[in-house]
């Protein structure tokens, strides 16, 4: 596949959103009539900016979004509390697409008694993978993905985590596009007695 290649639209946008000159002012100060005044995208007006550079400010937005999801989950009961634990990745070769990891903690899950899971944000939506590929199926057409992932501690690998896949088979807790079912979720998985749950429930 093709090394993507980006570059910074800000210049040729400003150009492009300068206040248009009218025609028949145009025509009268110089007598010529002008046919189009949008500015056009040149090859040479382009800054390319290095993978990098990209993985830099996609690793910005992601930790911004982050940290507001984190501040709207500590906002809604002082007795469910998640620690900020913020970080993020960028796909290698694709560094406009990345994931930021927001909270983790230990709660009891369906029959499981204890399970460490982990939340996360990414800008895009996709499969979570069953083998050593985090996504798979990768979508772009939704712009954020929310989901938890039971965790345990690697072995024989560099993370110093990993998808307990023990956990529902795949180790995937929830996942989904709609913020305020995310949030919902991660609430109920820090609920430590079943009456915050079921406030919770009816939200």
């Amino acid at each position: 596949m093709a090394k993507l290649r980006y570059f910074d639209a800000s210049t040729s946008l400003n150009a492009r959103n300068a206040a248009p000159v009218a025609s028949h002012s145009e025509f009268l100060r110089t007598g010529k009539i002008t046919r189009t005044t949008r500015a056009h995208w040149l090859a040479e007006e382009r800054r390319y900016l290095t993978h990098d550079e990209v993985a830099e400010r996609t690793g910005r937005k992601l930790e911004n979004a982050g940290a507001k999801t984190h501040q709207h989950i500590n906002g809604f009961h002082r007795l469910i509390q998640f620690p900020k634990m913020l970080f993020h990745r960028t796909l290698q070769d694709s560094p406009h697409l990345g994931y930021c990891h927001v909270t983790a903690s230990r709660t009891k899950f369906a029959h499981y008694e204890e399970v460490s899971w982990a939340f996360y944000i990414a800008n895009f939506y996709a499969d979570i993978g069953d083998n050593d590929n985090f996504f798979h199926k990768i979508d772009v057409k939704y712009s954020r993905m929310y989901f938890a992932v039971a965790i345990k501690p690697g072995e024989h690998t560099p993370e110093k985590m990993t998808i307990d896949r023990s956990v529902r088979g795949n180790g995937v807790l929830f996942r989904t596009d709609d913020p305020q079912i995310a949030i919902k979720n991660v609430l109920l998985l820090g609920a430590r007695n079943e009456q915050l749950r079921e406030i919770i429930r009816q939200l």
